[in-house]
């Protein structure tokens, strides 16, 4: 662990240091809401996906889904967090047309996970740990519509009681590129346990971003709160903006009121959207329709063993084991499916040379296609099998790099491609000095020249063999015989 290098907000009296703190609202990955049996599909006809309960009908009581209790459980294991055998639901009262009951379920000073952390991976190679404060369960609200008529707006009620896990974290972040890290980290533990799947543009995962500025070292000012941002990058831009309009307004005389922003993404600035509210004027109190949530500790623990292996671990044992660099085993496990695909690479093979052709040439051409590791064309065991030819000197690392980008292009298995356009690498030793001997008795200068001290010049010597022979002559015998016949 290192120590905390502030992120320096500069203004006209010196520096300001930026506290930031995220209240993520995640969709549990399930397939009824949190209080009854309505499906959650992304994307369905509006209203076409809701219950009595959802639409708050007079005399409909909520039923706890008890697989949504289980992802929350789950997800607080995975977060290092405490989980609290006793919880309490709460109404969270304010009048919204979305919101038809009038109140939101949610839960407030017992929550279900209680306090837990994330620790970020940081460019220098250094890590922060990141306090999270608590995990709650929460009912979704509906959508309203106001793009769809000139004088009137739309309700659609398909995401109202759909079941959200709010993460809070502590007021412990400072930067916007922490804020992002942290997002990307909390995402990747999510789709590790299959809690939630992270999808940001389809609303799935959204962050509510709490900003303040104070000097380095002192108490912590007032805070504004950024609602409902849907992207990583926004974060980063939203809190970049946020920072600087505080200090900007404190330097001129004014006074940062607590309150609402909303990003605008157009514009890259914050706005003004309400006065912020207080725990009061939400009037928590229990609900009356919901026993407290009891949990047995039992049961706790053997969903602890149901948990994968998360990324702070697999990373550890790529490292320990696989004698990976932890820059690249943070890359390769910050997704679920990326790592399993690297692992199928590496079985039996040398890991490092696994890894610098999954996380260099795939995720090259995966970036330049658009498409991420789920899509990709070459699969895990073609891929081997390239290596597999690489190693045992059927083709050079060359050719190898031609030959993948007909596998993308194409899907065939590599030996299928390396046949079909005559490719395999020449090991035969009377044919390679053949070629030699027309290099060297076509640069009898550069011989003179390299025989006489410059012995940079090998490369130039190895270059030309290698294009005389298109690539496939190997490249340690051309190096063993090449000296030889520079030396003679």
């Amino acid at each position: 662990m290192t120590e905390v290098k502030p992120y320096q907000v500069e203004g006209v009296t010196g520096g300001w240091e930026v506290v930031i703190g995220m209240e993520v609202h995640a969709q549990v990955l399930s397939q009824a809401k949190l209080f009854s049996g309505a499906a959650t599909a992304f994307g369905a006809e509006p209203n076409s996906q809701v219950s009595l309960v959802d639409a708050a009908m007079p005399g409909m009581l909520p039923v706890i889904n008890e697989y949504c209790v289980k992802q929350a459980v789950r997800t607080g294991l995975g977060l290092d967090a405490t989980i609290n055998h006793y919880s309490v639901f709460d109404r969270k009262n304010y009048f919204y047309p979305d919101l038809p009951a009038g109140y939101q379920i949610s839960q407030y000073t017992q929550p279900i996970v209680g306090k837990g952390k994330i620790v970020l991976d940081l460019p220098d190679g250094s890590s922060r740990t990141i306090g999270i404060t608590r995990l709650h369960l929460e009912q979704d609200a509906g959508k309203s519509v106001h793009d769809q008529h000139p004088d009137h707006s739309y309700v659609d009620l398909n995401r109202s009681g759909i079941a959200l896990m709010e993460i809070v974290s502590e007021p412990d972040l400072r930067s916007p590129e922490e804020a992002g890290l942290y997002l990307r980290k909390l995402r990747t533990i999510l789709r590790y346990i299959g809690s939630c799947d992270g999808n940001m543009d389809e609303g799935s995962m959204r962050a509510d971003v709490n900003v303040s500025v104070r000097r380095v070292g002192a108490k912590f000012g007032t805070r504004c709160e950024i609602k409902n941002v849907n992207s990583i990058r926004y974060v980063q831009q939203a809190v970049a903006y946020e920072a600087r309009r505080q200090v900007d307004l404190i330097e001129n005389g004014g006074k940062v009121v607590q309150e609402t922003r909303l990003f605008d993404a157009s514009k890259g600035v914050t706005r003004e959207m309400r006065s912020k509210e207080d725990a009061h004027d939400y009037r928590y109190f229990p609900d009356p329709d919901l026993l407290p949530l009891e949990l047995d500790p039992h049961w706790v623990e053997d969903l602890k063993s149901t948990l994968p292996e998360l990324p702070d671990a697999k990373k550890a044992r790529y490292v320990a084991d696989l004698g990976l660099s932890p820059y690249d085993a943070s890359v390769l496990v910050a997704e679920k499916e990326a790592a399993a695909y690297y692992e199928a690479v590496a079985k039996g093979r040398d890991a490092k040379f696994a890894a610098n052709w999954v996380m260099g040439d795939l995720f090259g051409l995966l970036n330049k296609a658009g498409l991420d590791i789920t899509k990709t064309p070459v699969g895990p065991d073609q891929l081997g099998s390239l290596i597999d030819l690489i190693k045992n000197g059927t083709i050079s690392g060359r050719i190898a790099k031609e030959v993948f980008e007909e596998m993308f292009a194409s899907g065939e298995d590599p030996a299928a491609i390396v046949e079909a356009k005559g490719l395999k690498q020449v090991t035969d030793t009377g044919a390679i000095e053949r070629v030699i001997d027309e290099v060297v008795a076509g640069n009898a200068d550069k011989v003179a020249e390299y025989r006489s001290g410059k012995e940079k010049l090998f490369g130039f010597f190895v270059g030309q063999v290698m294009k005389a022979s298109q690539g496939k002559a190997n490249p340690a015998l051309v190096n063993e015989i090449l000296k030889k016949k520079l030396t003679a």
